[in-house]
């Protein structure tokens, strides 16, 4: 963070100053919420939540470096006392944010969000100092930590932004106001909790709502390809621009194929040229995630060359997304089970199928380990059945729903569609799922785990490795 003065931080939280003796010492190292993560300079905010009280590691933190702690109590340490700390926080990252003048791209979409902050990272990383937002940290708390890791020198600021409900992405925005706003797609996650697209598409349409306008400097990426996507033109003040595979997309994709390991290659089209793309990362989805990343860089002035080579060096930041690891008897595990919706299981097995298919040639099998996906209300059944099809459909060899009721309908679905005897099975858990694997599996297989990531189907992945030093690829 930037150099502040503890009067500083208390006038812009409006908190008070108890046990400081002496205002002006300045935090001049990172804002945590967990006292292990403190360093000399830090500040310490100090959560209280079901199980943990920060407040009750305020200490802790002050003898680890900490300069003072943000409270809703006085502590016996240096402290700024404040109503509500996630309030305050929120404070001082739009303080820190407005101070910089950091051009702020913020993203948000249904699936694939994660992946593509990370390619943007990567990819204006090559421009100036960019900071991002660590793995999924895209909500009330984890945006404002993101925000105030940025340093005088940050050029750019990337921060993905998660919604549950309408007003979410609107509060989020108004903490770090975003120059450039990023949205992916509307699909189904959570689809339980908002109770249908259109009132997702209205919550993700927030993003473009909350940016300046095209005169300020605003600017909305928008996917040509889904259609409440593009609506959102309309919501909007800022000047628009598309990515997809429509004609009219500014930054577009030609001759999409894949290399025998599932890679994307693709011709890279721009207002400014055009450049031939591979990229490390596994699957065909990938490849309007890198679309969208190449219309925020050409936006921020970019060539075309530039963005390419930049795309096709970039890996995989966050863990267990399409995280490839070969093991040295010749099994890949694909860790993707960080979590899971309709569609990015979806993208997330035709990648498996395209991965598979030189695995197949060599006597090889393609298997999905798959779990619920949560948070889908009455759509549940209809769309755990539909992915089982799928598996069936892609040729997948072996599908191993792992789990209770969400995932027998995914099993049911397969048998459904003509998955019978050993081609589908339902395993009750993930040790039954682990036992089951290290049993059949032989040189040659590729192992898709992924499931909504209240299941923790990480472990099947990380169980699968254990003992090995397999290479991982894709990163």
């Amino acid at each position: 963070m930037i150099a502040l003065s503890l009067a500083e931080i208390a006038d812009i939280t409006g908190g008070q100053s108890h046990d400081i003796p002496d205002p002006a010492v300045q935090v001049t190292g990172s804002v945590v919420i967990d006292s292990r993560q403190v360093g000399p300079g830090s500040l310490f905010a100090a959560f209280a939540g079901e199980n943990v009280d920060g407040h009750d590691y305020a200490q802790r933190a002050v003898d680890a470096g900490a300069v003072a702690v943000l409270a809703t109590r006085p502590v016996g340490v240096p402290a700024i006392v404040v109503d509500d700390v996630q309030t305050a926080l929120g404070a001082l990252a739009r303080a820190v944010v407005r101070r910089l003048g950091t051009t702020v791209v913020a993203l948000t979409g249904s699936a694939g969000k994660t992946s593509t902050k990370d390619l943007i990272a990567q990819v204006l990383q090559h421009k100036g100092p960019t900071v991002w937002t660590p793995g999924s940290l895209n909500n009330e708390i984890g945006l404002p930590l993101t925000a105030l890791r940025a340093e005088k020198d940050t050029e750019h600021l990337v921060l993905e932004m998660g919604a549950r409900g309408i007003g979410h992405i609107r509060y989020l925005a108004e903490l770090t106001p975003p120059t450039i706003g990023l949205v992916l797609n509307v699909g189904s996650a959570h689809i339980g909790e908002f109770g249908g697209r259109e009132q997702i598409a209205q919550a993700k349409g927030e993003m473009v709502e909350a940016l300046p306008a095209a005169e300020a400097g605003g600017i909305a990426v928008l996917n040509a390809d889904d259609p409440l996507v593009r609506a959102m033109h309309t919501r909007t003040h800022a000047r628009v621009t598309l990515f997809g595979e429509a004609d009219d997309a500014a930054v577009r994709a030609e001759n999409v194929r894949l290399t025998e390991t599932g890679q994307p290659s693709f011709r890279l089209h721009t207002p400014t040229g055009c450049s031939d793309v591979t990229l490390r990362l596994y699957g065909e989805h990938h490849v309007s995630n890198a679309l969208a990343a190449a219309a925020v860089a050409h936006e921020l002035g970019m060539s075309v060359d530039e963005i390419a080579t930049a795309l096709s060096g970039a890996g995989t930041l966050s863990r267990w997304r399409m995280e490839v690891t070969e093991r040295p008897d010749g099994v890949t595990i694909v860790n993707d089970a960080y979590n899971a919706n309709p569609e990015s299981m979806r993208a997330a097995l035709r990648a498996l199928a395209a991965m598979g298919k030189a695995a197949q040639a060599k006597g090889g099998r393609t298997w999905a380990v798959l779990g619920q996906m949560a948070e889908l209300g009455d759509e549940a059944l209809a769309e755990h059945d539909a992915v089982g099809r799928l598996a069936v459909r892609l040729n997948v060899s072996k599908l191993v729903a792992v789990g209770g009721r969400e995932a027998s309908w995914l099993q049911l679905g397969a048998y459904n569609e003509g998955s019978w005897g050993e081609e589908s099975v339902h395993v009750s858990d993930a040790r039954a799922a682990i036992d089951l694997l290290r049993s059949e599996l032989r040189p040659g297989d590729v192992v898709l785990v992924k499931a909504s990531r209240s299941v923790g189907l990480e472990r099947i992945a990380t169980a699968l490795l254990e003992g090995t030093e397999g290479e991982v690829t894709g990163r």
